[in-house]
Parts: structure tokens; C-alpha cells; sequence
């Protein structure tokens, strides 16, 4: 049986049934519905300011719904929830920052205990194997202020997988990270979703990276979405029809480019930077 036929008959990881959010008098979806399977590889589009990274807070616990529910493994979300890893954006770590790359890590592990933290049995192994899972095994003993952008995302990759999560939620984990780092941590995001398929929502700015690795696009855009595989959303009618404006879709140079997307308005803060894909994968 093919994984694709796998992952249909598979129970959701993430269902979200009739989802609004409203943030200051301002809403930034409502009526969304999204349902991930087990091994599933969504992507998050759409331009700054329409609510992607408010989309995963809310699956956090960490953002309240103005409407609808979220489920994860069949139950209502909870903040601290340990089926779920996150994966935030490349922020470098201050250069005086003492902390080892293998203490960054052991933190995932031990996760909100009470008073110091204390190493249990086996935490060691664990923390030398989720290191050796990044490549990152080099650096283990490094003060994490002295470690590259990518270097120390590895070092967050590793963290969100401590529990082997059956959801991974991705904000922008790929931002400021050159081409050979975005390559290496999207290999690792992808082995997990097929090794111990996790679902993925991976929320971005730019699709090319990962486009080889999505099942779905949620794109959303001025209060409104649309989701389908990115052949049947990145097209010209597709995304005109959701701006509201004339959006283009073109071929250039073997590539796919989508420009003509509105500037901010009401609805969102800056206009989306352009997208380029691959032909033959789009």
C-alpha cells in the first residue's frame, strides 16, 4: 500500500473545524476548516499581518479562537501540550550566551519540571541522539552564543523533536538561513514526518524550499483561504480570485513566478514578497 493511500485512511493529527480569530477589531480568517493526517505536509502561505503565525498560537493554547475548535490527537488544545513541537524562526542567540548546544537541547527533554532541573536515567543518550539526528553532534559541547544561525536552529530542530511529537509546527524556521542550512533543515523536518509520520504545518514567506516536500498549501490572504495541492493553488485564477486583484502566475526562465500581489491594505501589513517554484513542481 502506497503512503499516500496510508495517510487517507489515517485518523487526523490536527483537526480545525469552523475557526475565526478576531485581534482588535480586525478579523484575520473564520470558517476554516482543516483536517491533517499522520505523515501530512501542509504548507502556510500569504502575506505579513494575515494571521499564519496566529493560526499556530491558536493550536498552542496560546491564542483563543473568537470561534470553532481545534483538536489534536482527538482532544481540545492545551498550552504545554507534549504532542506538539514547535519550531520557531532563526533568531540568533546573544555571542556571551554560555549555555552549551547539548543544555540548549536538554531542555526539550526536561521539559517544565518543577524547581532545578535535575537529569534523569537516559536523558544523556537521548540528548546525544537528538543531536546526532541535526548533525550537530561536532558542536554538542559549544557555548551556543559562538554557534552559526544555522548551527543553533539545528540546535531548535532538535529541541521541538525531544518528544517525538506527532505534530510539528514550523514558523518561518527557514528565515535568514542560507541555502545549504534551509536544505539541511528542511531534510531533517521532512525524515521526521516519514520516519514517525508527523504532521507538519510549516508556515512561510518563501514556498521554494519545502515545495518538493508539500501535500497541501493553506494560503491565506485578506481574510480569506484557500487550501488544495499547490498545483491547484498557486495559479493565476486561484490567487486573483483570492486577492481580489489581478495576481499572475508566470513561467520564466524553467521557474514559476507569482507577481502582481496588491499592496497592504486593511487587511495586511506588507505586501507578499514575490514567490518563484519550480515547473516541474508546481
Amino acid at each position: 500500500m502506497t503512503r499516500d493511500r496510508l495517510v487517507a485512511m489515517s485518523a487526523p493529527v490536527l483537526e480545525i473545524s469552523g475557526a475565526a480569530l478576531r485581534l482588535r477589531g480586525r478579523e484575520l480568517w473564520s470558517g476554516l476548516d482543516l483536517s491533517v493526517k499522520p505523515g501530512e505536509f501542509v504548507a502556510v502561505l500569504g502575506p505579513s499581518g494575515s494571521g499564519k503565525t496566529t493560526l499556530l498560537r491558536s493550536i498552542l493554547g496560546l491564542q483563543e479562537l473568537s470561534a470553532g475548535d481545534i483538536r489534536v490527537g482527538g482532544s481540545p488544545v492545551r498550552r504545554g501540550d507534549r504532542r506538539i513541537g514547535y519550531i520557531p524562526q532563526q533568531r540568533p542567540l546573544p555571542p556571551g550566551t554560555s549555555l552549551r548546544a547539548r543544555d540548549l537541547v536538554s531542555l526539550g527533554i526536561q521539559g517544565p519540571r518543577f524547581g532545578l532541573p535535575v537529569p534523569r536515567r537516559g536523558d544523556r543518550e537521548r540528548v546525544d541522539a537528538l543531536l546526532a539526528g541535526v548533525g550537530a553532534t561536532a558542536y554538542a559541547d559549544r557555548p551556543v552564543g559562538l554557534l552559526s544561525g544555522g548551527e543553533q536552529q539545528r540546535l531548535r530542530v532538535a529541541q521541538a523533536l525531544a518528544d517525538q511529537p506527532t505534530l510539528l509546527l514550523c514558523d518561518e524556521p527557514l528565515s535568514s538561513l542560507d541555502l545549504a542550512n534551509q536544505q539541511a533543515v528542511t531534510a531533517i523536518i521532512d525524515r521526521e514526518r516519514h520516519e514517525r509520520d508527523a504532521a507538519v504545518l510549516f508556515v512561510t514567506h518563501d514556498v521554494n524550499p519545502i515545495l518538493g516536500h508539500v501535500d497541501r498549501i493553506l494560503y491565506i490572504a485578506g481574510g480569506r483561504f484557500t487550501l488544495g495541492r499547490p498545483d491547484e493553488v498557486l495559479r493565476s485564477d486561484v490567487l486573483t480570485d483570492l486577492y481580489g486583484a489581478p495576481v499572475h502566475v508566470l513561467r520564466a526562465g524553467g521557474r514559476l513566478v507569482v507577481v502582481g500581489v496588491p499592496d497592504a491594505d486593511d487587511h495586511c501589513d506588507v505586501p507578499l514578497t514575490a514567490i518563484e517554484t519550480e515547473a516541474g513542481a508546481a
